[in-house]
């Protein structure tokens, strides 16, 4: 898929050495068709590796895609150089008045903390609540997920006996929501996470479906009723090494760690983690692009 960046993008360098399709601005100027308006609110701290990650996820439909980078403008991260920021980023403030076929919300590493206790919390809640008439269909990840949840639905996210970290089995609940449409009856996924929503109060909520659950690592895809608010309780954008550079940055920190679950061949860190997911999370992100953006996105934002 033709995936539309800015022309310097360092992502773009990365993924067309991967003989990903990406698009300059340039070429874009001369095919007469619209495309998709996609807006990425990038939480996490390196954000030039979700860049990498997120857009690879969306390079798997023939759909032209123009990506908009966003970030918060109530709080700067400090592993984000500023020039990076400011010219691959807008703040919500840009885009109050535009509409997007598409919204992602990306994890944060501070679902310890209570939500109103972060320190962009208000500026996502107006992002969230702009996005209700704005956004055609809005994809949460991990921590955007459980914000999305406690914010739209009241439902809480509780703190983890210990770290839900590696990769888990899932079960498709739902098979005839488009959403999981191709997904075999089990498929894995990358976890990262320290607290959880809880099945029974998501039930509580009549416009809400489960589509996909592991005995291990919980639920992982929330759907509602008209495919506008979709959550995903996990990573499944990691890359090979992601939970690979988390687990030896903390032990070098000294922090106690179990090694990621069902990650390294032969549970050693010496060796390469195995890619067992990546097929059903390309899947996952062409389904939402495809029957929850490009099949009900008006012509004419």
């Amino acid at each position: 898929m033709p995936i539309k960046v800015q022309n310097d993008l360092p992502a773009k360098k990365i993924l067309e050495d991967e003989n990903i399709f990406m698009m300059d601005e340039n070429r874009a100027m001369t095919q007469d068709i619209r495309p998709l308006n996609i807006a990425i609110l990038n939480l996490m701290p390196l954000k030039q590796d979700t860049e990498v990650q997120l857009l690879r996820s969306l390079s798997n439909t023939p759909i032209q895609l123009d990506i908009t980078f966003l970030t918060t403008g109530s709080y700067v991260g400090k592993n984000t150089a500023t020039s990076h920021l400011e010219k691959f980023y807008l703040t919500f403030e840009d885009v109050k008045d535009k509409k997007f076929d598409g919204l992602i919300i990306t994890g944060a590493p501070v679902e310890q903390m209570e939500f109103e206790e972060v320190d962009y919390w208000e500026e996502l809640t107006k992002i969230m609540e702009w996005s209700k008439k704005n956004v055609t269909s809005t994809f949460h990840i991990c921590w955007g997920a459980q914000a999305g949840l406690y914010y739209h639905y009241g439902i809480k996210k509780y703190p983890l006996a210990k770290k839900r970290f590696g990769i888990y089995e899932h079960t498709v609940m739902q098979r005839k929501e488009p959403l999981v449409r191709g997904f075999d009856d089990v498929f894995y996924a990358p976890h990262s996470r320290n607290t959880e929503v809880l099945r029974e109060e998501i039930l509580e909520h009549k416009e809400l479906r489960i589509l996909a659950e592991s005995d291990e690592a919980g639920v992982f895809i929330v759907i509602n009723v008209d495919g506008s608010q979709i959550f995903v309780m996990g990573h499944p954008e990691y890359d090979r090494v992601t939970l690979d550079k988390e687990y030896k940055r903390d032990v070098e920190k000294g922090i106690p760690m179990e090694l990621p679950k069902n990650y390294y061949p032969f549970e050693d860190s010496k060796n390469r983690p195995s890619l067992i997911w990546r097929a059903h999370a390309n899947t996952l992100y062409s389904n939402w692009l495809n029957y929850y953006v490009y099949q009900v996105t008006p012509y004419e934002l």
